[in-house]
C-alpha cells in the first residue's frame, strides 16, 4: 500500500524546482574573494602541471611504454575532472545569486561521477601494469603491448561513464519539488538526494546509488591494495629503489584519493557532520589532482630528467 502511494506521488509530482542554490563557503564577501583567489591559483596551477605530464610524454619517445601512457592519459583525466566542477565554484565565489539551473546542475553531476568512476578505473589499471613489471618481468613486453595499453585505457573511459548512467538516469526521474539549496559548493549525490527526500522517500534510489558506488570503491580499492601487496613483497625481495618510488608513487595517490572518497561515498545519503562533506569533497575534487603532478614528478627520475628536458631546464 505504502509502495503504491510512493509510486502514485512520484507521477503526480513535476519538477517545481527550475534551478538550484549551491551555497559553497558562506562566509563575508572579502573572504570569498580570498577564497576564489586561492582556488584560482590551485586551479591554474593544476592545468599547467598536468599539462606539462601530458606534453612531455607525448614529446618524449623515452617515455612511450605503457607506465608513462597510463600516466599521460591519467593527467589529462585530472584536467577534465577539475573543469566538471572548479569552474563553476569559481564563478559562484563571486555571484550574489549562486544558482545552477536544474539542467547544469544534473549535467555536473553525470560527468562529476562518470569522470571519478574512470580514476577508480585508471588506477586499478596502473596497479595491475606495476604487478606485471615488478612481479611478472618476463612476461610483461608481450602482456602489456601498446595495442594492450591502449584497449585498457578505451575500457577505463567507457566503462566509466557507463557504470555511473543508470544512477543518474534514476535521479532525473525523481521530484524535486521542495527545498532547493545545497549546502556544497557543487551537485553532489548526497545533498541532491537529501532534498528529494524532502519531498517524499525515496528508499529505492538511495539504496541502489550507494550501493553502485560502494561495489566501484572497495572493488578497486581492495584490488589495488592486493596488487600492490605483491608488489612491495617483490620489491623488498630485489632491493630495487627505482621500483619502490614508482610504487610509493602509486600508493601516495591511491590513499590521497581514495582516503577521502571512502569518507564522503561509501554511505551517500546517510548524512555526515554539517559542512564536512564540501571539505571533504574538496579535497579529492580540487587538492588531488593538484597534488598528483607532484607526487609523480618528484617520486619519478625519469620523469623529472623528461620534464627538465622539454620544459628546458638545465
Amino acid at each position: 500500500m505504502t509502495s503504491r502511494r510512493t509510486r502514485e506521488t512520484l507521477q503526480n509530482t513535476s519538477h517545481t524546482v527550475t534551478d538550484f542554490i549551491l551555497l559553497g563557503f558562506p562566509c563575508p564577501r572579502e573572504m570569498q574573494i580570498f577564497l576564489f583567489s586561492i582556488f584560482f591559483v590551485t586551479y591554474i596551477l593544476t592545468l599547467l602541471r598536468n599539462m606539462a605530464i601530458v606534453c612531455t610524454v607525448h614529446w618524449d619517445h623515452r617515455l612511450h611504454t605503457p607506465m608513462y601512457i597510463l600516466l599521460a592519459n591519467f593527467s589529462f583525466l585530472e584536467i577534465c575532472y577539475i573543469n566538471s566542477d572548479v569552474p563553476n565554484m569559481l564563478v559562484n565565489f563571486l555571484s550574489r545569486t549562486k544558482a545552477i539551473s536544474f539542467a547544469r546542475c544534473l549535467l555536473q553531476l553525470c560527468f562529476f561521477f562518470s569522470l571519478g568512476t574512470t580514476e577508480c578505473l585508471f588506477l586499478s589499471i596502473m596497479a595491475y601494469d606495476r604487478f606485471l613489471a615488478i612481479c611478472r618481468p618476463l612476461h610483461y613486453p608481450t602482456v602489456m603491448t601498446t595495442k594492450f595499453c591502449s584497449s585498457l585505457v578505451i575500457f577505463c573511459w567507457v566503462y566509466g561513464f557507463l557504470w555511473f548512467l543508470v544512477p543518474v538516469i534514476l535521479i532525473t526521474q525523481l521530484p524535486f519539488c521542495g527545498p532547493n539549496v545545497i549546502d556544497d559548493f557543487l551537485c553532489d549525490l548526497g545533498p541532491l538526494l537529501a532534498l528529494v527526500s524532502a519531498c517524499v522517500p525515496v528508499p529505492g534510489t538511495v539504496l541502489i546509488c550507494g550501493t553502485m558506488i560502494s561495489l566501484l570503491i572497495f572493488a578497486t580499492f581492495f584490488y589495488i591494495i592486493g596488487s600492490y601487496t605483491l608488489v612491495l613483497r617483490a620489491v623488498v625481495q630485489v632491493s630495487s629503489a627505482k621500483a619502490f618510488s614508482t610504487c610509493s608513487s602509486h600508493l601516495s595517490v591511491v590513499f590521497l584519493f581514495y582516503g577521502s572518497v571512502m569518507m564522503t561515498y561509501v554511505s551517500p545519503g546517510s548524512g555526515q557532520a554539517k559542512g564536512m562533506q564540501k571539505f571533504t569533497t574538496s579535497f579529492y575534487s580540487v587538492l588531488t589532482p593538484f597534488f598528483i603532478p607532484m607526487i609523480y614528478s618528484l617520486h619519478n627520475k625519469d620523469m623529472k630528467d623528461a620534464l627538465k628536458k622539454v620544459l628546458g631546464g638545465s
